[in-house]
């Protein structure tokens, strides 16, 4: 296999010199030192020696233990701060301090992806139907009570805010992202977070629409609702996994429909604007 590679590699370069000439120059540019520093802070977050809150060492600390200058140290620190692990303090305490990010960090560029893109609606909720069900079977198959506990005290939670659409809209969107959370699955959870705005924004504004239009279908479709989550509940507690997986599916499907309704074609952008 590594030969293979030699080989496609010498008829690359040779394509680029037919007729004589010397092959296109492609650069590699080593990584500046000011880079590697910022690798190694990055990784000290990562690792957990560097924590949310915290404060970059002082400068002088900084400089002895990297064996850097002190512009190298500063370029280190404004990569860090471009990527939003560092945010420079003026005042009384001064200095660079660890900003841990969330997932609104991935979610916002992520968000403007799906609206250059033209994405719609049934993008999203497609999406969340291919994360959402193997998230429930991964739960179910964790065999962890303080995981179903959690779940038990999203659904309590949910249930106060019966009576109340907007809350109880909020609530909904919030529980289905905390099910993948659940999962265990880190991949799985951020990919949930990507979209759980616009699956937010969607949610409130569809249970206000079928709210206004009918407040007591609109109370049965939340009760109807909450047997779903206590479902759920059942079979991943059970262990079940696979039945957790086709429920939450099929719950899904019939769900989708009801929030999207003749709006499957409309754009993120409408929704985020």
């Amino acid at each position: 296999m590594a030969q293979s590679g030699v080989r496609k590699l010498g008829d690359s370069l040779q394509s680029r010199t037919q007729g004589g000439g010397a092959p296109e120059a492609e650069a590699v540019r080593p990584p500046k030192t000011g880079e590697l520093v910022a690798r190694r802070l990055r990784r000290m977050i990562v690792e957990g020696t560097l924590k949310d809150g915290d404060f970059l060492p002082r400068e002088a600390e900084l400089l002895e233990h990297f064996g850097v200058s002190r512009p190298t140290l500063r370029e280190a620190v404004r990569v860090m701060e471009s990527e939003g692990l560092v945010e420079l303090r003026r005042g009384s305490r001064t200095g660079a301090r660890i900003t841990v990010p969330g997932p609104e960090a991935v979610a916002r560029p992520a968000a403007l992806q799906l609206q250059l893109g033209g994405a719609t609606l049934a993008d999203v909720y497609t999406a969340r139907s291919a994360i959402e069900p193997p998230a429930a079977r991964l739960l179910a198959l964790s065999g962890d009570e303080q995981r179903y506990a959690a779940l038990e005290e999203a659904i309590e939670e949910e249930r106060s805010n019966l009576g109340h659409p907007d809350r109880f809209a909020v609530g909904a969107a919030q529980l289905h992202l905390r099910l993948v959370e659940l999962s265990g699955n880190q991949t799985l959870a951020i990919m949930a977070g990507l979209v759980h705005e616009i699956i937010l924004r969607q949610t409130r504004s569809a249970v206000h629409a079928r709210h206004e239009a009918s407040p007591a279908s609109s109370h049965e479709e939340h009760e109807r609702a909450l047997r779903a989550y206590q479902k759920l509940l059942t079979l991943v507690r059970s262990g079940r996994g696979d039945a957790a997986e086709i429920y939450w599916r099929e719950h899904l499907d019939i769900a989708d429909k009801m929030v999207l309704a003749d709006r499957q074609t409309a754009r993120i952008i409408d929704i985020l604007d």
